[in-house]
């Protein structure tokens, strides 16, 4: 628990590996301190205390040591990271020993300080990932990934992406059904494992401030099971054709038709995970047959419907 701790970064982890227990699952729970102080302010104000000191505890490879996220600042402050070199030091002890080392967010920048990241596949926080990349050179930092599994190494990208994470670990610990059960406990019913993207599409490509443009998306979203013309949107957006063409791909990056068609992918891969007959999602999609859809999924993920399930 380093101070400046983001709140859901400790607590999702931790419910989850809490309902674990009520479930039955054979779990203890510690919090611990990264520093010999007993109590830390969170970055929303909420004070934590009666904290155990980390080195207070020899684990072995049954253990999981989760690193939470903390506000950039204080990784920018040299006088923490040098007061931090005992629990750095002590980090890479027990990764050594193979005990499970997992980071949630931001949290990576503390295994980096480690050294137990140099070259190794990582992850962080979308927003983050450049500056990790920029003071830790040599890391395998991976983009758009929720989290990765690197034997006994695990970050996450961070907020929600650590629920994601402590579910994945039960389910290699005690199996898939009671993850499934764990899940709808808290109520999460749809899952995302490790090849799921942070940023969904309907999210990508909206870090703009041109509310013409943001009107277009949404309409295509709306429309996404129905045929429409680009004539359509710019009716809808007070715009012509060919100035809404030129000024949607200057915005986002991308043009109107691939945006449209990435949606579709999405959606379709959802409602297919969903056990969907590829007929329907075809429908559902504005597709005219499944064979179109099958195309577009052969184009954009290289799989067909009954190939689905490695998607998950």
């Amino acid at each position: 628990m380093p101070p400046n701790v983001h709140l859901l970064d400790v607590n999702g982890p931790a419910h989850i590996f809490y309902e674990a227990r009520e479930y039955g699952a054979d779990i203890e729970l510690h919090f611990v301190s990264m520093s010999d102080t007993s109590e830390i302010e969170s970055s929303a104000g909420l004070f934590f205390s009666k904290l155990i000191q980390f080195n207070n505890f020899e684990l072995s490879k049954n253990d999981f040591v989760f690193v939470p996220g903390l506000e950039y600042e204080l990784l920018s402050d040299d006088t923490f990271i040098k007061e931090s070199k005992p629990f750095f030091n002590w980090l890479h002890f027990q990764y050594t020993k193979k005990v499970n080392i997992c980071s949630v967010c931001t949290g990576a920048f503390l295994l980096a300080e480690s050294g137990i990241l140099n070259n190794q596949e990582c992850t962080t926080h979308w927003s983050y990932i450049s500056r990790l990349r920029d003071k830790f050179p040599t890391l395998k930092l991976r983009k758009n990934k929720l989290f990765i599994a690197n034997d006994n190494l695990y970050t996450s990208a961070g907020v929600s992406s650590g629920i994601d994470l402590a579910l994945y670990i039960l389910e290699n610990q005690f199996g898939s059904k009671f993850a499934t059960d764990i899940a709808k406990e808290v109520v999460i019913y749809f899952r995302r494992d490790e090849s799921a993207p942070q940023l969904s599409i309907f999210l990508q490509y909206r870090n703009h401030l041109d509310s013409r443009i943001h009107d277009a998306q949404d309409y295509i979203a709306k429309h996404i099971s129905k045929a429409f013309t680009i004539h359509d949107i710019s009716e809808t957006v007070n715009m012509s054709e060919r100035n809404l063409t030129r000024l949607f791909k200057r915005t986002t990056g991308i043009t109107i038709g691939a945006y449209s068609e990435k949606l579709k992918v999405e959606r379709a891969i959802h409602l297919l995970s969903k056990k969907n007959k590829v007929e329907i999602v075809a429908q559902l999609c504005g597709f005219k047959s499944s064979d179109q859809l099958r195309t577009l999924l052969k184009k954009h993920k290289g799989v067909l419907p009954t190939d689905i399930s490695s998607l998950k």
